[in-house]
């Protein structure tokens, strides 16, 4: 049965709201129908034993209930209605993109599939099994064609952040059109300068694609647009600062995911109710005793909740996500200040310059996010998050891991990948490092 009507019928149980069947539509995408079900019949029961089992959830967490259940269904639906308008859909993997780039040249922009154990066997029948589960997913997700937003997208846009994803936008261009931004790795003057030019080319290939051109109003509006979106964000993280949190981790990380493939002004209404809610919330809640942790490290796509399901299951709330799925897709705005393109080209260049990724050399930056986020969400604890093979972020560990120590922050760092075989194992090491945090004895970080 199609995912959509399970969750929606079965599961959710929310009021009013009538489910299409949406197979006609993946058939005239050129889906493996016959793979996808079974992608369909596997995401139901993981959401429902994960979520919708958690006790007192913010009744406005119900749209973003219904947005994963229709995540494969009315909002392909509207791509497909947009595009049958004239208007194209873009497909991006990485916060460095530039989204009102997107925007001001008339397109839709779309976060891709990347987040589930489903595609990693089909991934590795193109790529090496010794990389990152994230890139093996996302290339999995298209080659086997179970994934309808890879599937609705005119183009896709790929970044440099590291060598694993460049080589495998090589693999993807033989399905479809690819653009490829190359990110400096460093951030001197000339780097910001080289990122500007970049984002010059990304324009002309958007005017190319679309038959649009990028006008300074456009762009304006755009830049806006965004940065509404991002202080919406901001706005539920700066909620996650009281004690307890008003709203658990998993559900702060369902929002964030869903920010990703959501028409952007609708998710800023809904998530603008959702704070509005919990800001009532805030006056009536009392001390839980629970532990407040953060999570830094590599980004998390619909469907991992794996650590989070974790980690929540104990005593434990997770508070805060130095990821690319958490503060580093929100902070900072772009400056609207100029009356050229030129002008807002500076303007995109600093803000996204500015994202403290592990792919800089050196990269300070993160360290000191870190440090701050530590204070500002009050933690006890961080668990730093890495997917195997992800290199760069591995190699970073020693320098947070020692910048936390010399300030008596505990820090547990887990390794992992989307399959559910070391659940039990991270489990075990998650209760034991909140025990040592509860007992206040001499923390020993195992890597």
């Amino acid at each position: 049965m199609l995912v959509t009507l399970i969750i929606t019928k079965n599961l959710l149980n929310i009021r009013g709201i009538t489910m299409g069947d949406y197979r006609k539509l993946w058939e005239n995408l050129n889906m493996d129908l016959e793979k996808h079900d079974i992608l369909c019949e596997a995401l139901p029961e993981a959401f429902g034993s994960i979520y919708l089992t958690q006790e007192n959830r913010p009744e406005n967490m119900n749209y973003f209930n219904y947005a994963l259940a229709e995540v494969h269904g009315a909002r392909i639906q509207e791509l497909n209605e947009a595009k049958e308008k004239g208007k194209k859909v873009v497909g991006t993997f990485c916060v460095f993109v530039p989204d009102e780039v997107i925007l001001a040249s008339g397109a839709i922009g779309v976060g891709l599939c990347s987040g589930s154990q489903f595609w990693i066997e089909d991934g590795e029948k193109v790529l090496p099994r010794n990389l990152c589960p994230l890139i093996k997913a996302f290339v999995g997700a298209k080659v086997s064609r179970t994934c309808p937003y890879f599937q609705s997208c005119d183009m896709i846009v790929g970044e440099t952040t590291c060598d694993g994803k460049k080589k495998a936008y090589e693999i993807v261009e033989e399905y479809m059109p690819v653009h490829v931004m190359e990110l400096p790795q460093m951030k001197r003057e000339k780097n910001y300068e080289q990122w500007k030019d970049e984002i010059k080319l990304f324009i002309n290939r958007m005017e190319e694609l679309t038959g649009n051109e990028v006008t300074v109003e456009n762009l304006k509006k755009a830049i806006d647009l965004c940065n509404r979106k991002r202080k919406a964000l901001k706005r539920l993280y700066d909620l996650r600062k009281n004690t307890p949190s008003p709203i658990s981790g998993l559900d702060a990380l369902l929002v964030s995911q869903i920010a990703f493939l959501d028409d952007i002004e609708r998710f800023i209404e809904n998530t603008n109710k959702l704070c509005d809610e919990l800001e009532k919330r805030v006056k009536s809640l009392k001390a839980n005793g629970k532990k407040r942790i953060m999570v830094t490290g590599t980004p998390m796509a619909i469907p991992n909740w794996k650590l989070h399901s974790i980690v929540e299951s104990l005593d434990a709330e997770i508070v805060v996500e130095e990821t690319c799925t958490g503060t580093r897709y929100f902070e900072g705005e772009v400056s609207t200040e100029g009356d050229t393109i030129d002008d807002l080209l500076n303007n995109l260049a600093d803000r996204y310059m500015n994202i403290n990724c592990a792919c800089f050399t050196p990269n300070e930056g993160r360290t000191e996010d870190i440090i701050r986020y530590a204070e500002e969400y009050n933690v006890d604890g961080v668990i730093y998050y890495n997917l195997s093979f992800c290199h760069t972020y591995a190699i970073e560990y020693k320098k947070i891991e020692k910048a936390l120590k010399e300030r008596n922050i505990p820090i547990l760092n887990i390794e992992t990948d989307y399959s559910e075989e070391d659940a039990g194992q991270i489990k075990t090491r998650v209760e034991a490092f909140l025990e040592m945090i509860g007992s206040g004895k001499e923390l020993h970080t195992i890597s």
